[in-house]
Order: C-alpha cells, then sequence, then structure tokens
C-alpha cells in the first residue's frame, strides 16, 4: 500500500482566497515595464495614484485622494465623477513633475462603466497630458461636459487649481 505523500488540492496565494487580486491580471500589467495608474472606489472616496513595480515590493509615485482635494482646491465632494476627475487631473500634473509620461491602467477587480468614475479619472490624467492605450470614444464622459449649475462654478475652480 503506497503512502499518501501530500493533499490532493493545492492552497490559493491569500489575496486570491479573498477575492482581492487577479494574479493574471497583475502580472500582465507588471511584464508591461511601465508605470500603473492604479485607480481604486470605496465608500468613502476615489484613490488614484501611479505605482511602480520593484521586486521586494510595489513603489507608490504620486497619490491622490479627496483630502488632497479638498486642501489643495478646496472641493468637498468625495465619491463623485466630478472628484474622480479632479483626482486625476491633479495626479497627472504630479506624475509629469516626476517624468512619468506614460503608463498603463490598473482598475483592480473594479468593472469600468461608460461615463463612470473610473473612467472619470482616467480620462482627468490624459487631460493632464499623459499618454496610454485606450479605444475610440472611451473617455467620452457625457457628464463632465454637461456640470450642473450649482457645481459648475466650484468644479471650474478647482479645476484651475489644480491644473496650474
Amino acid at each position: 500500500m503506497a503512502r499518501a505523500k501530500g493533499p490532493t488540492y493545492s492552497i490559493l496565494f491569500r489575496r486570491r482566497r479573498e477575492g482581492k487580486t487577479n494574479y493574471a491580471k497583475r502580472l500582465a500589467l507588471v511584464k508591461s515595464g511601465k508605470t500603473r495608474l492604479v485607480v481604486r472606489r470605496s465608500n468613502s472616496g476615489i484613490i488614484v495614484q501611479f505605482v511602480a513595480f520593484e521586486s521586494n515590493g510595489d513603489k507608490t509615485l504620486v497619490a491622490v485622494g479627496p483630502i488632497q482635494l479638498k486642501k489643495l482646491a478646496g472641493w468637498s465632494s468625495k465619491r463623485n465623477v466630478y472628484t474622480a476627475y479632479l483626482a486625476g487631473l491633479y495626479a497627472g500634473k504630479e506624475a509629469k513633475k516626476k517624468n512619468i509620461t506614460d503608463f498603463v491602467v490598473d482598475f483592480g477587480l473594479a468593472l469600468p462603466s461608460k461615463g463612470g468614475i473610473l473612467l472619470s479619472a482616467l480620462k482627468g490624467v490624459v487631460d493632464a497630458g499623459l499618454s496610454t492605450q485606450i479605444g475610440e470614444g472611451v473617455l467620452e464622459i457625457p457628464k463632465l461636459s454637461a456640470v450642473p449649475d450649482k457645481l459648475k462654478s466650484d468644479f471650474e475652480s478647482a479645476k484651475k487649481k489644480l491644473a496650474s
């Protein structure tokens, strides 16, 4: 009778088991060799980061969230299309200062929807002057071209402050 040599199954990585990381997608992004634009949506706000891969752990080069937007531009909203656009715009401006010119987009496990928060952040980064490979018509965000009257003046002033 043969001895049992081990379990008949293998345990997946912890972050895979928890449903936090898609390692196949992460490997493809890291293999590109470019800086990643990481956009995360939480219940408390939008986080836009530029992250570079290093063998001992990823290094965050630029990070922007609603707290920075409130300090720098007086923008109080935390989680909508306009906040995502402003966060992307400011993150793109800061990335240009650090000589980042192109990037790959990392939305994590979130699925971007047309005209949504994730793509608004991407549009902000592209409007800041950085480049990436995106399809035709992906960055058409109707809400950004038709800002409500009560937000319009605040949005335009915040946009000016962050772009300068």
